[in-house]
């Protein structure tokens, strides 16, 4: 076997070790993202439904209350960043950062200073080698969150939101979510949300019985109602906010990974060609030189 056969072969085994890698990684992502995008449709229903409530209390409360009051002076935006643990994604966490990264100049052009609060090694790894402060982070369940999670989260957010800026201990006075929606297999959109002050995300106002839709009545009164129900609002936005982030992921890294997968069956087609190429060149050669050497002897005699 010639060098440059040989070269051709080592190169090929080479990429079919990547090949099994990412054909298992692939594999790996697509049976875990069916589970993903079941507990994003089991959430949904709850998620409108509370929204729906939130929506209706804050609209028609007619009470100011801290979580839906907005501030006088806005000196500091908090911004929860989602992004992934690892990498093998695609853009999944490149388009997320990006996407925070605008939303930066734009709060910065207001005359409000920036808080970032991370979830995922990327993001932390991204504001660590630029080193840049944040305010909190959370790692470790990018593809696979749970609720406990989600409470913990909620739970930082809206105290520092309470605080305000005006706190001896930071605070802000206001605070985004900027994290991938899941549309589908192909499709994952970046979507930039404002938490708090609440945002009314869905048309969930009471209307009159001769609309169809009842009146609402607070018990024991409104200004009750909206403590119990805002912070578990904000908790059911950041779980859903998570879960659709994980199955987008997942999605992004199987279509890497199939991509990667393509690719390298691609080029192993491509050393086997090269290196059956090089053996046919091999192989002229030695019988132009057994020809040769056949008619130096006939001249010979």
């Amino acid at each position: 076997m010639g060098a440059q056969q040989r070269e051709y072969r080592q190169r090929s085994r080479s990429v079919q070790s990547t090949k099994k890698i990412t054909r298992a990684m692939e594999l790996i992502a697509a049976s875990r993202v069916v589970k993903a995008r079941q507990r994003v449709a089991e959430t949904t229903p709850y998620a409108r439904a509370i929204t729906r409530a939130a929506s209706a209390v804050a609209t028609h409360a007619h009470v100011d209350h801290p979580l839906t009051t907005k501030r006088d002076e806005q000196k500091r935006a908090g911004v929860l960043i989602i992004t992934s643990d690892r990498g093998l994604a695609g853009a999944y966490a490149a388009n997320v950062l990006k996407r925070s990264e605008q939303l930066r100049e734009l709060v910065q052009d207001s005359g409000m200073e920036f808080v970032p609060y991370l979830t995922g090694r990327k993001a932390e790894s991204y504001y660590n080698f630029r080193n840049r402060d944040y305010a909190d982070s959370w790692s470790g369940f990018s593809d696979s969150p749970t609720f406990d999670v989600a409470q913990e989260i909620s739970k930082r957010l809206i105290g520092e939101f309470t605080r305000g800026s005006d706190g001896a201990e930071g605070g802000v006075d206001e605070i985004h979510l900027v994290y991938t929606r899941f549309v589908n297999m192909v499709t994952q959109e970046v979507q930039v949300t404002r938490l708090l002050p609440l945002q009314v995300v869905e048309d969930a106002a009471p209307k009159t019985p001769e609309n169809g839709f009842p009146l609402y009545e607070f018990e024991p009164d409104a200004a009750e109602v909206l403590d119990a129900l805002l912070p578990r609002y904000i908790t059911s936005r950041i779980w859903n906010a998570l879960l659709q982030s994980a199955a987008s992921e997942l999605a992004a890294r199987q279509r890497a990974m199939k991509s990667a997968t393509d690719n390298a069956e691609e080029l192993i087609k491509t050393y086997t060609r090269l290196a059956n190429q090089a053996r046919q060149a091999e192989i002229t050669q030695e019988i132009s030189e057994i020809v040769g050497g056949a008619s130096a002897l006939a001249d010979a005699k």
